[in-house]
């Protein structure tokens, strides 16, 4: 578990699904993504973060206030692999529920991911990925101290015109 003064990443449990599912469904969440998502595709989603924490050591983590103990959404990193000049890598992500936009907590979060992928688990670079348009992201990737790197056509989104282009942002461990 990570722990932030605000939040607690942590592995997923069973509980989630319903609010992680919710917040999937929004549409002013994924206005960046090709669709909303259903709660079957969400819970594909947290047993491939379950597998991956199992593999890997880390996943994209379940992002819970610690104040309520209410789920928010997800805070983490991943190994990615597919189809791109930077992959594989692991990359650093977020999503979390409208109410909570605007309060820093994807910054604070992610900046407490960074430290735990340079500082336990040794990671050289990570990266961050979003659709162009997408500058509540970028700006999150800026706040934590990444540089713009490239814009690419993201394979997953080539036949989606308006999402297939995006950037990559990165930022290497302290030396």
């Amino acid at each position: 578990m990570i722990t932030t003064p605000r939040l607690l990443l942590r592995p997923w449990q069973k509980t989630d699904l319903k609010a992680m599912a919710e917040i999937n469904a929004d549409a002013r969440v994924m206005e960046f993504f090709p669709s909303t998502q259903t709660e079957e595709q969400t819970k594909a989603f947290i047993g491939r973060q379950h597998l991956q924490q199992q593999e890997r050591g880390y996943c994209y983590f379940a992002a819970e206030l610690k104040e309520t103990g209410r789920l928010i959404g997800f805070i983490g990193i991943s190994y990615q692999d597919y189809d791109a000049h930077f992959t594989p890598c692991v990359d650093i992500g977020w999503r979390l529920h409208p109410d909570v936009w605007g309060q820093g907590l994807a910054t604070e979060g992610a900046k407490a991911c960074l430290d735990f992928a340079f500082n336990e688990l040794k990671l050289p670079k990570l990266v961050a990925v979003a659709v162009q348009q997408n500058t509540p992201s970028t700006r999150v990737m800026e706040k934590i101290g990444m540089a713009y790197d490239s814009t690419f056509d993201h394979p997953a989104l080539a036949h989606l015109p308006d999402l297939k282009t995006c950037v990559l942002y990165s930022i290497k461990a302290p030396a």
